[in-house]
C-alpha cells in the first residue's frame, strides 16, 4: 500500500471524530477537515487545513479530497435532516475516482448487515430496534454498504456498539460475523481506524469492533 501522509476527514468533531482527529495529529498525518462552520472551530494546528461544507456537496468533497492519500469517516446523521449517508458515499466515491484514492475507512452501527453476518440475538435485536425507530436512516446506512460493496474501492467499514468518549486505551475484540460487546472506547476505534489505513486485513469488509 502507497505511504499516507495528508487524510481527509469527515465527521471529525463529532463525538467519535474529534478522538480521531486527536490520535491523527498525535501521529503526524496531515489533516484536511470538513465542516460545515469552520468560523466556529478554534483549531490551532498547522498539520490541519479546514475545508468548508457538506458532505452532500459533491463539490466540497471533491475540495477536501485533493490532495489526500485516504479518506476516513465519522459521520453521523444531522438532527430533522434528510438522511445523508448514501448521498455523502456516493459523492465520496466519485471524488476518491477522480483524485486516485483508494482507501476509504468509515463507521457504521451494528444494524448494517453483510453477507458474512452471523448475529447473535442481541445484535439482531438492536438491528430491528433501529429498524423501527429510525427506518430511514437505517435504510440508507445499508445503502451505503452497498455502494461501497459495488465500487472498486479499498473500503472498510467499521460497525460499532455505543462509542464511550474516553481517551482509554485497551484491547478490543474484532469479529466479521458478529458484535462481542456493548461499548467501544472512542480513542480504540480512532487507534484501529488509522492502523487500518497501512493494512489490508479488513480491506472491503466490514468488521464489528468492541472493547474487551
Amino acid at each position: 500500500m502507497k505511504p499516507i501522509h495528508t487524510v481527509a476527514l469527515i465527521g471529525g468533531t463529532g463525538k467519535a471524530g474529534k478522538y480521531l482527529l486527536k490520535q491523527l495529529l498525535l501521529q503526524n498525518f496531515r489533516v484536511k477537515l470538513l465542516h460545515r462552520k469552520p468560523e466556529t472551530l478554534r483549531l490551532n494546528n498547522p498539520l490541519i487545513e479546514v475545508i468548508k461544507g457538506d458532505a452532500r456537496d459533491h463539490h466540497a468533497i471533491d475540495m477536501l479530497l485533493k490532495g489526500c492519500d485516504a479518506v476516513l469517516s465519522c459521520l453521523s446523521q444531522p438532527v430533522g435532516e434528510p438522511t445523508i449517508f448514501s448521498d455523502a458515499a456516493r459523492n465520496i466515491l466519485q471524488a476518491m475516482g477522480k483524485h486516485k484514492i483508494s482507501r476509504y475507512i468509515t463507521t457504521a452501527g451494528l444494524n448494517v448487515d453483510t453477507p458474512t453476518d452471523k448475529k447473535s440475538a442481541t445484535t439482531q435485536f438492536g438491528t430491528k430496534w433501529m429498524y423501527e425507530n429510525f427506518p430511514l436512516t437505517t435504510k440508507d446506512r445499508q445503502v451505503e454498504y452497498e455502494l461501497l460493496a459495488e465500487s472498486d474501492t479499498d473500503w472498510t467499514m467499521v460497525r460499532l456498539p455505543l462509542i464511550e468518549q474516553t481517551d482509554r486505551i485497551s484491547e478490543v475484540n474484532v469479529s466479521l460475523t458478529d458484535c462481542s460487546g456493548n461499548n467501544i472506547s472512542a480513542t480504540n476505534l480512532a487507534l484501529f481506524m488509522i492502523a487500518q489505513l497501512t493494512s489490508e486485513d479488513f480491506a472491503r469488509q466490514a468488521p464489528f469492533i468492541a472493547d474487551k
